[in-house]
Order: C-alpha cells, then sequence, then structure tokens
C-alpha cells in the first residue's frame, strides 16, 4: 500500500476478529506502526453497521492518553466480496506485559509491591480516562495480554475493541484461556465495572506473575485457581484492592477513579 513498507507479521494484537497485523513503516511519518486489518463476514453484514464502526473508530482517533496505545488512522475497503477495515496503531516493541510476566517469573517468585502499585496506576489512570468520555468508552478485552510495556516501565493499554465489532466479524472466537478475564455479567450488562473486573484479574496476575492453573497447558481458570492465587499474595492491601475489584455484583466495584485512591495504589506516583 502507499505510503507504507511492510517488514513482518507481528502478534502484537489479541483482539478477536483482527485477521493480520503487520508491523510496518509510515514512510509519510517515518516511524515503526502496527498495520491491523478486520474482516468482515459479509458486505450486507457490514453495511448495516458500517456508519455505526466509523463513529467507533473515529473516536478511538481521538484518544490522547500517555497510557493508551495511539490509533494514527482508520479507513475501509468495501471493493472485495468480504469488506474490511483498516487501522494503523502504535508499535510496541517490547511486546505485552503477559510476555513481560513470564520472562519475570523465571527469575523472581513475585513483582515487587512498587512496581505492581506503578502499574496498576497507570492502567487505571487509562481507564479512568475512557470511562469520562461521553458516552463512556468501554475497553472490553482488558487483559495482560492488551496491555503492553515498552522498556523504560511506561505500560499502556491497547486493542480497544468494542463488542459491537468484535460480534460481527469473521475470525471471532472465545479464547477459553482468557475467558475469566470477562466479567461475570457480560453481555447483558456492558459498562465501566466490567473493565474494572478485567482490570482486577490482570492486577492478581501481575501481583502472582500467574494466575494459578492459567499455564500453557490452556486450561480454564476456575474460582478455586482464582482464590488460591489471592491467597498466596502476603500483602493484605493488595489483597484487598484486588477483591474489590472482583465483586460478582458490578454495583459493588469501585470506580477507576476510586481505585487511584485506595491505600494500595496511592503510595505510588506514575
Amino acid at each position: 500500500m502507499e505510503g507504507f513498507v511492510f517488514f513482518k507479521n507481528v502478534e502484537q494484537r489479541d483482539v478477536p476478529g483482527i485477521d493480520c497485523a503487520y508491523l510496518a513503516m509510515d514512510t509519510e511519518e517515518g516511524v515503526e506502526v502496527v498495520w491491523n486489518e478486520v474482516q468482515f463476514s459479509e458486505r450486507k453484514n457490514f453495511k448495516n453497521q458500517e456508519e455505526k464502526i466509523q463513529l467507533i473508530f473515529e473516536n478511538l482517533t481521538q484518544l490522547e492518553h500517555p497510557n493508551i496505545v495511539k490509533f494514527h488512522r482508520y479507513w475501509t475497503d468495501t471493493h472485495n466480496d468480504k469488506p474490511r477495515v483498516i487501522f494503523i496503531t502504535e508499535y510496541m516493541s517490547s511486546g505485552s506485559l503477559k510476555q513481560f510476566l513470564k520472562r519475570t517469573k523465571r527469575n523472581v517468585k513475585r513483582l515487587p509491591l512498587q512496581a505492581w502499585r506503578r502499574w496498576c496506576t497507570q492502567i487505571l489512570s487509562a481507564l479512568s480516562y475512557l470511562h469520562s468520555c461521553s458516552p463512556p468508552i468501554i475497553h472490553g478485552n482488558l487483559t495482560c495480554d492488551t496491555i503492553f510495556i515498552q522498556h523504560n516501565g511506561l505500560v499502556k493499554i491497547g486493542s480497544v475493541a468494542p463488542d459491537s465489532i468484535n460480534h460481527h466479524v469473521k475470525t471471532c472466537q472465545d479464547d477459553f484461556k482468557n475467558m475469566h478475564f470477562i466479567a461475570p455479567e457480560h453481555p447483558t450488562n456492558m459498562g465501566p465495572p466490567m473493565d474494572i473486573y478485567s482490570f482486577g484479574m490482570c492486577a492478581l496476575e501481575m501481583a502472582a506473575l500467574e494466575i494459578v492453573g492459567n499455564g500453557d497447558s490452556g486450561n480454564k481458570v476456575t474460582e478455586e485457581n482464582i482464590k488460591k492465587t489471592i491467597d498466596s499474595l502476603e500483602d493484605e492491601q493488595q489483597k484487598d484492592f484486588i477483591q474489590r475489584c472482583l465483586q460478582r455484583n458490578p454495583a459493588d466495584r469501585p470506580t477507576a477513579k476510586e481505585l487511584l485512591f485506595h491505600p494500595s495504589s496511592s503510595r505510588c506516583t506514575v
């Protein structure tokens, strides 16, 4: 495509429906970016959703926050039988938080509390920003695979993939390995508390480096696995912080802004 030089496939995204993602050079801007493609199942399906999809992506390109992977631009391609949306995003060269945790686990038993607090604060800052938009933007796909880390310790959440898009794409499939990140009220009650539940799972995985039962075997994580992992933590404020996020009733979960003032995270600056 004019304006881009392609290098290789990348696995930076863990979004249901992403058919392919390439590391590319934006020759106009002179920076490395990720070229993402979402292919829709049929033209009729796309036509019915096109205006809504364009509005969603237009809003995503307007997001400006230091802890959110930048959406540069997007466009639609309807020339083929199966239309697609192409969008260009910031390239996070150091990979996902999940990959970082796996590397860390080889050398240490636990992530230091100070690093955990710093990461939580950055993620909560991004969620607070998304949820304060009008209307609120729900991430809907927050896992340690969709949080990215830079070499300087800066973390950014990516893959803001609204549910309305995920349910209309060709390759949308459930990933049973990550089902425990999904809030109990999904999909009947889609709101900010759903992201808080997913964040709580991320905070638990960051604290323990791995949730019991969520190894490479791909086994489904149970409530017992989650409880065992929380019980294995030593810091009581850290436990309380995570348990508040994982309340079964969405109305009982604190907001991202409220969590920023929890004793376990408020002792740390971004």
